[in-house]
């Protein structure tokens, strides 16, 4: 069972710097966006292939009375325009928990809370520069599953983010 268990271990690290020999497959950074109150979300980008990655980002929301919690995970596929600039788009979902508290005067102190999922679309633009640093604009349309949060289930959210590339 040792044996085995340290083959894995072998394994694994070997797959990891196979991988690390191809460049600048990860980035992390922030993401910061508006959706119904500026927010800003934690962005990790992993490349699959020379042009689709997976992007997990977790994030939190206020506004005047709102505050949400969300982890999203996107399927992206990725095309180059030319030079360091690339475009792309993708599908994904996640999930959240979100809180309502209205602390107004006499009777219209509220306070509710609740979890949500949803399912999303991906379009954006990028730039990669020589440095390892990339600088990208998008736009994310997300459609709610839950009864209460987001109004009519529906909350475009169009960020700017910010990553390192490593």
């Amino acid at each position: 069972m040792k044996k085995l268990f340290l083959s894995a271990i072998m394994l694994a690290g070997l797959a990891f710097s196979a991988h690390a020999q191809d460049g600048n497959r990860n980035a992390l950074g922030l993401r910061f966006g508006d959706n119904d109150g500026f927010g800003a979300e934690v962005s990790y980008q992993r490349d699959l292939s020379s042009n689709n990655r997976l992007e997990l980002d977790l994030g939190w929301r206020n506004s005047n009375n709102y505050d949400a919690v969300k982890l999203a995970a996107l399927y992206q596929w990725v095309w180059n325009i030319e030079g360091g600039f690339d475009w792309y788009a993708g599908v994904g979902g996640g999930v959240g928990s979100w809180g309502y508290d209205n602390d107004g005067p006499g009777p219209y102190h509220d306070k509710d809370s609740g979890a949500f999922g949803f399912i999303a679309g991906d379009i954006g633009i990028e730039y990669n520069f020589d440095i390892p640093l990339q600088v990208a604009l998008d736009f994310r349309p997300e459609l709610y599953f839950s009864d209460d949060y987001g109004g009519d289930n529906f909350g475009p959210d169009l960020a700017l983010a910010i990553r390192y590339k490593f």
